[in-house]
């Protein structure tokens, strides 16, 4: 019974794995550049390469490279391929070169081609209607993709045999008929794509760039594609996508097996019950986490909150002892009590006070060390995550080595047999790099597309006005400093926009005045209610009533007016007389006296005359 459970199980992997692995992938890809009746065209060629390359890199089973076919080599590849489709899941036809629409039906322009008279074209060129009949066997996706709306040099030159026979402008809007079919144009239907100033077009390599992503479905990829055709081209070229899929994601390159996640580490269930604990902060909440884990790293941390608890319960008694030493002399003060008893209960509260002093100090002493060790665990914590990161980390990169190594030797065995194959001998690709080009946009319009996109993340108050001043450098600063970037902020570069559009949502923090707060993206005024005030730290205090009381200065005044009216010299006393002339009178100056003036030769005249006169000694 063992042995059938183990066969049985083998037999139901086997075959219950196998469709994944006998999915089959074949591409075809064409380039048409040496055109005989017309100028050459530069890129479709090495376009092919580019492309036929990046399918060989994808893993797709077999891909055919063709370029500058006539007209009977390209209905022979296109029979050849027909066939390969029959037996594949995928089947993508890529074409780079001319196209021609004639009366809403599209045509692909063999090298050969002349097109004198529009009656030509059924003759010497290949109907799109041929390209979707040889993908059209494929099981899961029919992908035909077209790089064939250039300016059209036959158009110009062609004869008409029917005036009223209608010769569009690139390539004309197509609906396939079959199920899991898309047709993707370089320029929207009626509309001419550019061939760029480089060695590929700029379709062709957005193509290589965003196609091969794991995972990526093809409806995404494609409109990354038309992002990065918009951006090269300064917004002239739009690529779209004609057709529909199913709901499920169709990548042309399978998504990377997912790394198992990392075992939990066995100290989580101790953290979280210790951040919970910390969260409460309660005697009794420590009391428990420590019943429950009496030893270890966390216990001791939980021992420090203990001790921490412990000296604000201290401090808080010492500051209600200060608290009713303080009214007791108080009171005693205003029941006049005698000075012994006064002088008792400021000692008292001198005492309390000094504890509360020291409980204060304690306390903050305890906080230090539990912030001390919260930080401690903080990075412990840290360490070890990053321990485990860096394990995935190398775990993963060990898969995806294995992975590449597995993927290389696949895809050398299989370019093996594809080359021994081949009539033609070795087939070399060479994949050149994609190039891009900067949209045109003036200095004005991209400083106005950065001013926007900064008032979008809350890095910019000023209006977007295309002004690049030192506001708007200051808010490209800022935004260096929260996003981690390095941009130059004296300038408003296309580098720069696309860093900005990619942050989601606000980047610099809302910074507002004092006496207000951020309540989402505005600053709202604070209330405080009766008896309080918007302090400093933007935070309602109660209002303190203060007692007038002497400065320091009007004190020093004081001293300073009394010291110099003592240091003064005394007043001289006078005695108590006057003396009067002419001019008025005076008090007789100290040791001077009044005495009759006898210069009139009578010697009683000053009884008489009252005559008197000052002597001093």
């Amino acid at each position: 019974m063992g042995a059938f459970r183990w066969f049985s199980l083998i037999f139901f992997i086997w075959f219950g794995c196998g469709p994944a692995h006998a999915e089959r992938r074949v591409a075809l890809v064409i380039g048409n550049s040496a055109y005989k009746s017309v100028a050459k065209l530069a890129n479709p060629a090495n376009d092919a390469v580019l492309v036929g390359g990046m399918f060989r890199k994808a893993g797709f089973d077999w891909i055919d490279t063709r370029t500058d076919l006539n007209a009977a080599d390209m209905r022979k590849a296109l029979r050849e391929f027909g066939a390969r489709a029959r037996d594949a899941e995928v089947a993508v036809i890529y074409y780079a070169g001319h196209g021609i629409e004639l009366d809403g039906t599209n045509y692909l322009i063999p090298v050969d081609a002349a097109l004198e008279t529009d009656s030509d074209v059924l003759d010497e060129t290949v109907g799109l209607d041929r390209a979707l009949f040889a993908v059209e066997p494929a099981k899961q996706l029919r992908l035909i993709i077209l790089d064939a709306c250039r300016d059209n040099p036959f158009a110009k030159t062609m004869k008409r045999t029917v005036a009223a026979r209608a010769i569009g402008r690139g390539l004309a809007k197509v609906e396939p008929t079959s199920p899991n079919t898309m047709i993707a144009y370089a320029a929207k239907a009626g509309s001419t794509a550019s061939d760029g100033d480089s060695r590929n077009s700029p379709f062709a390599a957005a193509l290589v760039e965003r196609l091969p992503t794991p995972g990526l479905d093809l409806r995404k990829a494609f409109g990354f594609v038309r992002d990065d055709v918009l951006k090269t081209t300064g917004y002239k070229q739009e690529p779209y996508v004609y057709g529909s899929l199913g709901g499920d994601d169709v990548p042309l390159v399978a998504a990377k097996p997912v790394v198992t996640a990392p075992q939990a580490n066995p100290q989580d269930a101790v953290r979280r019950d210790y951040e919970l604990a910390l969260q409460i902060g309660t005697r009794e909440v420590w009391t428990a986490f420590l019943a429950e884990y009496p030893e270890g790293f966390y216990a001791s941390l939980a021992k420090g909150q203990l001790n921490r608890i412990a000296a604000e319960e201290t401090r808080a008694a010492a500051a209600e002892k200060a608290r009713r030493a303080e009214d007791e002399k108080a009171r005693l003060a205003a029941d006049r009590a005698q000075k012994a008893e006064q002088d008792k209960a400021a000692a008292a509260a001198k005492a309390a006070e000094d504890a509360r002093i020291a409980a204060e100090k304690a306390k903050q002493i305890e906080e230090a060390r539990a912030a001390a060790a919260e930080q401690r665990r903080k990075e412990a914590e840290a360490a070890v995550a990053k321990a485990l990161a860096d394990k995935a980390a190398a775990e993963k990169a060990l898969a995806d080595k294995i992975a590449n190594e597995k993927a290389a030797a696949e895809m050398a065995a299989r370019d093996a047999a594809a080359t021994k194959a081949q009539d033609g001998g070795e087939l070399k690709v060479a994949a050149a790099a994609p190039t891009s080009s900067q949209p045109s946009l003036s200095p004005q319009e991209a400083a106005k597309a950065v001013q926007s996109e900064l008032r979008r993340v809350g890095c910019l108050s000023a209006p977007a006005d295309g002004d690049w001043k030192v506001s708007s450098q200051r808010s490209l600063a800022m935004f260096n400093k929260y996003a981690g970037t390095r941009l130059d902020p004296t300038a408003a570069g296309l580098d720069a926009l696309d860093a900005i559009k990619a942050k989601p949502g606000r980047v610099c923090p809302l910074v507002c005045d004092r006496g207000f707060r951020a309540d989402g993206d505005a600053c709202v005024k604070i209330a405080c209610r009766a008896g309080y005030r918007v302090n400093d730290d933007n935070e309602c205090e109660k209002i303190q009533d203060k007692k007038p009381t002497a400065s320091r200065e009007q004190s020093r005044a004081r001293d300073a007016e009394r010291k110099s009216d003592e240091a003064a010299p005394a007043k001289q006393q006078s005695s108590g007389q006057m003396i009067c002339n002419q001019a008025g009178c005076r008090p007789v100056a100290r040791g001077c006296r009044l005495v009759a003036d006898t210069s009139a030769g009578i010697g009683n005249a000053a009884g008489i005359n009252g005559r008197t006169r000052e002597v001093c000694n």
